[in-house]
């Protein structure tokens, strides 16, 4: 199972490296895909609509996750809240004419299956796409993927202490210390990497707080993900990753740095 798991995590690795170093439509494409493929995984755990395919609840999800990310590829960032009241409204629609075929709570996870996943994705997308993003990026993967693994270390020699036991018995405050402070670390020395190529020029210590801001809010992606799990009653979203799960498995933490990063890059950068 180890092997299994370190083999597909490089795969990850090598993907994410080429697919983000492309950029622009390549970017575009991929984070779509992943999209879809974390909504339909969300929808499947939360019994939203029909068990297998797209059903016309969520229909209108993934035609507007579609169209949000053919905006933001078109620079078109103005129509993107349209978008996202378009869907809330679809959604409505879809949930009054065919009533009482749906609940309100599937109709209400139908738009958080969107949100959580679909937009909050697309940050990845706008942060490259920004002046620098083919640096700033990575922040994102420094703060999430980056303190995961730090926090697993320092959790396997000194942890004691659990964070959530109900959660994940598993992590332990002292490993999440160390997730947030080797991100830190990750981010300063990042800055020291990256400094020439940036205009303006970068402190280590700009780096060091936004990828530590961002480790712990993944955190907080990582357990909400499980809460999500938990309630449910199901112990992964899918088994598309092998060692990993689904895509919500292995992107659970991602989803919530992506938009604190890019974020904090707007203020601070």
């Amino acid at each position: 199972m180890f092997r299994t798991r370190l083999i597909s995590g490089i795969v990850l690795v090598v993907i994410a490296l080429a697919v983000i170093i492309a950029g622009g439509p390549v970017l575009a494409a991929t984070l779509l895909v992943i999209s879809v493929i974390g909504m339909n995984e969300l929808y499947r755990a939360m019994d939203i609509g029909e068990r297998k395919g797209i059903s016309l609840l969520t229909l209108p999800a993934y035609l507007g996750c579609a169209l949000y990310y053919l905006l933001l590829f078109l620079d078109i960032q103005t129509y993107t809240m349209t978008v996202l009241l378009g869907v809330l409204i679809l959604l409505m629609a879809v949930y009054v004419f065919t009533f009482p075929r749906y609940r309100a709570e599937q109709v209400a996870g139908a738009f958080f299956g969107f949100v959580y996943v679909g937009v909050m994705l697309s940050c990845i997308y706008e942060l490259r796409a920004m002046a620098g993003g083919a640096y700033l990026v990575w922040l994102i993967f420094l703060a999430s993927w980056g303190s995961d693994t730090c926090a697993y270390c320092v959790g396997m020699l000194i942890g004691k202490h659990q964070m959530s036991p109900h959660l994940s018995p598993k992590k332990s405050v002292e490993g999440g210390i160390g997730g947030v402070v080797g991100a830190a670390l990750l981010g300063a020395i990042y800055a020291c990497a990256v400094s020439g190529a940036l205009s303006g020029g970068i402190r280590a210590f700009s780096f060091a707080v936004i990828c530590a801001v961002g480790a712990l809010i993944s955190m907080v992606g990582d357990l909400a993900a499980s809460a999500i799990k938990r309630n449910h009653d199901i112990k992964d979203y899918g088994t598309l990753i092998p060692g990993h799960g689904g895509i919500l498995d292995r992107f659970d933490s991602v989803i919530f740095v992506a938009p604190v990063i890019y974020y904090l890059a707007l203020a601070w950068m």
